[in-house]
């Protein structure tokens, strides 16, 4: 059987594991590159607003409402998995490693230095090098405080706080505060 660029997209966007030894990885590798490209061209020198929208539609490989504010530093490993809504803001030094996807609602608040990770290693040592991307969702009007780290496979909900520092591991309900290592509700808007 052989494995296309788009198979392997596929695999890699749907959780299943992934290999760099895969045939057809190339093709994540390669999209791996021009992300790296493209954020080291935003975050050396200063952009204009506009001109910085653009780059980061570049990033992302598709149109972004021009509603939508962020300061670089930027990083992202892929780039192409990421929605952001209208009216969102993304603070400084933030990472989305999106290659299982990372939706992020209207209005919705992301503080300076937020990890969104979608992508986890092989607990077995010997197959570390295998990778499984899962999606994270943050509702309409949320708000990532600074430093946050949220892991795979997490939806936080409508109007959700998420504490500076807090390491994010399971779904926050809408309306939730949450803080801590690993986050846990510590009250409601």
């Amino acid at each position: 059987m052989t494995t296309t660029a788009a198979d392997i997209l596929e695999r890699d966007r749907s959780g299943e594991p992934v290999n760099p030894r895969d045939p057809g990885y190339c093709a994540i590798a390669t999209i791996i590159s021009e992300a790296k490209r493209l954020c080291a061209e935003l975050n050396t020198g200063y952009h204009e607003p506009r001109e910085a929208h653009t780059l980061f539609e570049r990033i992302v490989g598709h149109p972004v409402d021009p509603s939508f504010r962020f300061n670089p530093p930027f990083y992202t490993d892929f780039g192409h998995n990421i929605e952001i809504g209208r009216g969102v803001f993304i603070n400084w030094g933030c990472t989305l490693m999106d290659r299982g996807g990372i939706t992020i609602g209207d209005g919705t608040f992301i503080g300076p230095n937020v990890q969104l990770i979608t992508i986890n290693h092989s607990k077995n040592p010997m197959d570390r090098a295998t990778t499984t991307s899962l999606p994270i969702t943050i509702g309409k009007h949320a708000w990532i405080g600074a430093g946050a780290i949220v892991l795979q496979n997490v939806t936080i909900g409508d109007g959700a706080i998420v504490g500076a520092g807090a390491v994010v591991t399971h779904d926050v309900p809408a309306g939730a505060i949450v803080a801590g290592n690993p986050a846990k509700v510590i009250g409601h808007i």
